[in-house]
């Protein structure tokens, strides 16, 4: 789909998407229409019970005297606590209700909003991501849909006065955006599409887009001593992989941030197997890594003024011949050694050499990881934050600040030396799982002994990854959460 900024000029033909805030207070380019149809607007509002409340939409054939086929006004909420998220969530919802309807093309006025603290050129822009963000499909397999399951809105126009400034915010926008849409591929592909392999000639092809990018193998993995990942995939067929990506934005030689994902495209549990039901959700525990990747594209088609690097942990866990063992002890690549107990908490052995890796070559300024790591965290939080798991309370604000300006929200919880002993081995130096009790407290005690004290932070995506249901902004199974979230943490803190 096509979304532009264009000028403050509406069109005279076709649909125009209008908007109200609580009250019922038309904007400028609604109350325009109004007095053009003579009260058509207001009267039709008045006639409907239109309150302009958030999520209500007003349908109408448009009067006789504007040109217009249809108008739609659509209620933003209050104007003083107005957020962009309501922004886009409206615009998502118009995609929706356009396709729904077999509307080709839309435009929508974006007007100034009286005691709201958004800036006109924001507007516009959040609208035209909300209905970018909406128009996302992953139908590629589906070979037998009809024309009309297919979308029918192909042009989005939003209007503004704000012209000039709102295509500069526009093209930072959807620069996320191809990120976000990047994420969400990732964790929809089948896992006979998406495995390690595949995965990694993927990110190279972000090459095009000025990533560096490397890939290291088993062989690679086996000389730098990476036991603890490599132990996961030893028993599927497919080879794996780690992926390094950089941006190289900012001052030359200055210390990168960096970011590291769980990319386990495919977990079966390994010997420690899971239960069926549900089993195919698991191509989705790779959620980690597509929000690292994602994210690596957006600082790139943005031309963020940073330095990052993303590294990614490949791996299948199968539970073959050769699969790992509980009780099996591994060394990994700091030197320290692990019992594995439960093959199925393998996300986390991935995570360890990743981290080690990327502090040891890197020495960036902070790391931060992100993993669908535990089923306990989707007990904690359900679907509506992510954990932050962190020892650095500077990082950890700057995260749960960029969190609510982006919508991808975070609760942090607690770490310490009395969860840390819970991962005390009688054999090795520590064990890979905790026990029943504080599971996603006891995975980030476990990352944590990886992190050689750079300033790190852990974010357990198990349940914002994916979701059950969808959202007017979020229509598929996979969310492409993290990458909103990450680029505005850069954004806000870290770009020259």
């Amino acid at each position: 789909m096509n979304v532009t900024i264009s000028g403050s000029t509406l069109p005279k033909s076709g649909v125009l998407i209008l908007l109200a805030v609580e009250g019922a207070k038309l904007l400028a380019s609604a109350k325009s229409v109004d007095d053009a149809t003579g009260g058509g607007v207001a009267a039709a509002i008045k006639a409907a019970g239109f309150k302009g409340k958030s999520g209500q939409v007003l349908d109408m054939v448009a009067p006789q005297g504007v040109g217009l086929s249809r108008i739609f006004v659509v209620g933003l909420g209050g104007a003083k606590s107005l957020k962009v998220q309501a922004l886009e969530t409206a615009a998502g919802n118009m995609v929706a209700r356009a396709n729904a309807q077999r509307i080709k093309q839309v435009a929508i006025a974006a007007d100034p909003i009286a005691d709201s603290d958004i800036a006109d050129a924001d507007i516009a822009a959040h609208l035209a991501m909300g209905a970018m963000l909406a128009a996302y499909r992953f139908d590629g397999y589906q070979t037998k849909l009809k024309p009309d399951q297919k979308p029918s809105l192909s042009k989005v126009a939003v209007h503004t006065k704000a012209m000039a400034a709102a295509k500069r915010k526009w093209d930072v926008l959807s620069a996320i955006a191809q990120g976000v849409y990047l994420a969400r591929d990732l964790v929809n592909e089948p896992p006979n599409i998406l495995y390690p392999a595949s995965y990694a000639k993927r990110c190279r092809a972000l090459t095009s887009h000025g990533l560096k990018v490397e890939v290291l193998g088993e062989k690679q993995m086996e000389k730098l001593g990476m036991g603890s990942l490599l132990g996961v995939g030893q028993g599927s067929v497919r080879e794996s992989q780690l992926v390094i990506m950089r941006w190289d934005g900012g001052a030359p030689k200055t210390k990168p941030i960096a970011f590291v994902g769980k990319g386990v495209t495919f977990d079966t549990g390994g010997i420690s197997l899971k239960p069926g039901a549900g089993m195919e959700d698991m191509k989705g525990d790779m959620g980690g890594s597509a929000a690292v990747t994602g994210t690596m594209l957006a600082l790139a088609a943005r031309k963020a003024r940073v330095n990052a690097v993303g590294v990614i942990g490949l791996v299948e866990n199968m539970p073959d011949a050769g699969a790992q063992r509980p009780g099996d002890i591994v060394t990994s690549m700091s030197g320290q050694t692990i019992e594995i107990q439960n093959t199925d908490a393998e996300g986390r052995l991935v995570l360890a050499d990743a981290l080690w890796y990327t502090q040891d070559r890197f020495k960036p300024k902070f790391m931060i990881d992100l993993a669908t790591l535990t089923g306990a965290i989707l007990v904690a939080l359900g679907e509506e934050h992510a954990g932050l798991f962190s020892d650095n309370d500077k990082l950890s604000e700057q995260l749960l600040e960029a969190g609510k300006a982006t919508g991808e929200t975070l609760w942090r919880l607690p770490m310490g030396e009395a969860y840390d002993k819970l991962i005390k081995s009688k054999f090795a130096d520590m064990r890979n799982i905790g026990g029943r009790n504080a599971g996603s407290i006891t995975a980030a005690q476990f990352l944590a002994r990886f992190t050689n004290g750079v300033p790190w932070a852990h974010l357990d995506i198990a349940g914002t990854a994916w979701q059950s249901g969808s959202k007017p902004t979020s229509p598929s199974w996979g969310t492409g959460w993290g990458v909103r979230l990450l680029d505005r943490l850069v954004a806000d803190n870290f770009e020259r």
